[in-house]
């Protein structure tokens, strides 16, 4: 499976929306990933950009906006609780601010996540 760049364009934007959240950058698999307590929240695959929500505010935004669809990083392998955010949505400032604040206000609530042993 042949990976895609991430835009540098994304990158920097997404960039700029997380300089007034507490969280810590990582890259993963080459991609900018944003973390709160261990626990991504928020990154680029490809050009996708991704949230992560609750169960319940992932049926909100799916029924809310037809192009935000689940994130699946290999085709048929979804990871829950996580959407791929269109550009229709991340390009209205409000609408984009109100998802990330749902998505830091989410993953807040999580324990903080356990390195795992060799």
């Amino acid at each position: 499976m042949e990976w895609k760049k991430a835009p540098e364009e994304l990158v920097q934007f997404l960039a700029q929306k997380m300089k007034n959240v507490n969280c810590e950058y990582k890259k993963m698999f080459g991609y900018p990933a944003y973390f709160i307590n261990a626990n991504m929240f928020a990154g680029i695959h490809g050009d996708k950009l991704f949230l992560r929500l609750s169960e319940s505010e992932v049926e909100e935004i799916l029924d809310a906006h037809l192009n935000v669809t689940r994130f699946e990083p290999m085709p048929g392998r979804a990871m829950k609780g996580y959407v791929v955010i269109p550009e229709s949505v991340y390009s209205d400032e409000k609408l984009f601010a109100k998802w990330l604040d749902k998505s830091v206000k989410f993953v807040s609530t999580l324990p903080p996540k356990q390195k795992k042993k060799r």
